[in-house]
């Protein structure tokens, strides 16, 4: 039998099954690395590091990269840094004389030593600092490893570190949902990419999760081999007696002011309606029936026509004295807006039932039955509407996950979601933009879970992107977008943001709790028939063929008339 070699020997870190390795071995491990350098400044959480003359046997990838991870021996503990600058300050022209190269690492985390009753461990934070003349080293495959198998058991794979394409990279399941995660970049960076390979990847593992994606661009739906449900257009539904007094008066009255006539008389009529058809909602559902506990926001079914005879009653029974003017318009805006065919998925029942159980099973998926995840297609839908329809899902998602003490945990996921929560509060769709500032502050006490993705940091509420304690930053050449994700990231390593513009497809900086430590991963590839296709406009193919059909203006125009879209096959 021949002996081991050499690169075959046992790592000294500990691994499932195996015994903790020693202090002895483990210092024994690291000084059989070859060392790059040794520390000649340390100031705070950075360290300069001068460089060893390069021998003739080095190749590229032994020598320091930026964003590189490096290891310090530290005395009780090996301290971990990324390669956050790398300068030559006096270089020489005599090719006989060394120059002097620096590179400055940002200290991150370290492995503290084993003992004998516990073995090595990584922790974020640096408790013992390294000192001058200590060796530097570039971290190896087995310190990788460890560095990124430290989630354990609640952990999914994603992709790999770039700096060593063997080392899978993962994430911890219960930190990027608990917590928050956002997935910035630029257009055809990979965002929609990213978000369906770390959902897949997760419900490979936990296949009973509860899942909505708010689909602008309808791409979703068949990213997840069937594990969907999904509601377009023409098959949601979101009766109008679900939404908060707030949504209601921005459906009929945008940007209206709160003391405006009309809204007063509606906020004095509208509990009157729902007292009227409380006992006959209550023989649909286990109800309450204390009519004094009906607010304006309370969701009971109630029909419009009974809301409008409440209008025309309290506008015949005025005197001489008084304007009943305001009451007219009120009446003319609620009938208009009924009427509206871009509403009818909330007025186009026939009936109005307690449908409240049935639309909350099926939009949470509760059970899952094999298909945890709801796609709601907002494409060709126009922004009003898509805003009243974020609203009512991302608020209903939180009093559920409020009523039910985070029972049945619940992510929802929002595409361009700098479009529902802008940065300028004057801006959007104000009930849409609470609802989802709600559940970014306090989701993660009700079980409630926000995944936010865009490609303007800038444009997105600065509230909820700090409370998105997991980020994946993908390509951004924005100067501005940069600025903004520097402010938000949760650790120290700002120095990896400045690979953002030159990050390829694919690839991204993954920090906050979500991950062991900051660094630049790069993402699994989805098979061929998952990647989320969306509905871009070809000009070169339309633009190749004459439109010869003399209908086809009277279609467009049959359409824009009716204002129902019809979605394009994509197959």
């Amino acid at each position: 039998m021949t002996p081991p070699s050499k690169s075959a020997k046992k790592s000294p870190f500990s691994r499932k099954g195996a015994a903790a390795p020693t202090a002895e071995a483990f210092d024994m491990a690291f000084q059989d690395k070859p060392r790059v350098g040794s520390v000649v400044s340390v100031t705070g959480s950075h360290a300069l590091v001068m460089l060893d003359e390069d021998k003739p046997g080095d190749d590229r990838a032994s020598r320091p990269q930026l964003g590189a991870i490096m290891s310090v021996d530290a005395g009780a503990s090996i301290v971990l840094g990324l390669v956050s600058a790398m300068s030559n300050p006096a270089p020489s022209l005599d090719p006989s004389v060394p120059d002097m190269r620096i590179i400055e690492i940002e200290l991150i985390g370290e492995f503290t030593k084993p003992t004998i009753n516990a073995p090595a461990r990584f922790k974020r934070g640096v408790s013992s600092y390294p000192t001058l003349g200590d060796n530097v080293h570039v971290a190896t495959r087995d310190e990788l490893t460890a560095l990124f198998s430290v989630n354990g058991a609640a952990s999914v794979r994603v992709g790999v570190v770039k700096q060593d394409a063997q080392i899978p990279a993962t994430v911890n399941v219960d930190e990027i949902f608990s917590r928050h995660c956002a997935i910035l970049g630029t257009t055809g960076a990979g965002k929609s990419c990213a978000v369906a390979l770390l959902l897949r990847a997760v419900l490979q593992r936990f296949p009973h999760a509860h899942i909505v994606i708010l689909d602008p661009h309808n791409e979703y739906g068949k990213s997840f081999d069937g594990r969907t449900v999904v509601f377009d257009p023409q098959s949601f539904s979101l009766p109008y007696w679900m939404l908060t007094f707030d949504e209601l008066v921005e459906v009929l009255y945008p940007g209206r002011s709160r003391d405006s006539e009309e809204i007063e008389i509606l906020a004095d009529l509208l509990p009157a309606a729902k007292k009227m058809n409380l006992g006959a909602a209550g023989r649909g559902g286990r109800l309450r029936t204390d009519s004094t506990a009906i607010t304006v926001d309370t969701p009971i079914p109630y029909r419009i026509s009974e809301l409008l005879g409440l209008i025309d009653k309290a506008l015949g029974g005025l005197d001489g004295a008084r304007n009943g003017a305001p009451y007219k318009r009120l009446r003319s805006r609620i009938y208009t807006i009924s009427q509206d065919a871009r509403y009818a998925f909330m007025f186009g029942g026939l009936t109005v039932q307690d449908t409240l159980k049935s639309m909350l099973s099926d939009l949470f998926r509760i059970p899952a039955d094999g298909q945890p995840i709801s796609v709601i297609e907002l494409g060709g839908l126009p922004a009003d509407v898509v805003q009243v329809v974020v609203s009512v899902v991302s608020r209903l998602a939180f009093e559920f996950g409020l009523w039910s003490k985070g029972a049945a945990p619940i992510a929802l996921v929002c595409e361009d979601a700098h479009r529902y929560a802008p940065a300028d509060p004057n801006e959007g769709f104000a009930p849409t933009r609470r609802s989802l500032i709600r559940i970014a502050k306090e989701g993660r006490k009700t079980g409630v879970s926000l995944w936010v993705a865009s490609q303007r940091p800038t444009e997105l509420d600065p509230t909820i992107l700090s409370q998105c304690n997991t980020i994946f930053a993908m390509r951004l050449a924005n100067q501005a977008d940069q600025e903004a994700l520097r402010a938000a990231v949760p650790d120290a390593s700002t120095s990896l943001l400045s690979c953002l513009p030159s990050l390829g497809l694919g690839e991204a900086i993954a920090v906050g709790e979500g991950v062991p430590m900051p660094t630049r991963i790069r993402f699994d590839a989805l098979p061929g028939n998952a990647v989320p296709r969306s509905l871009t406009a070809c000009f070169t193919d339309g633009w190749s063929v004459e439109i010869e059909d003399n209908s086809f203006i009277d279609r467009i125009v049959e359409q824009w008339r009716a204002q129902r879209m019809l979605t394009p096959d994509l197959e």
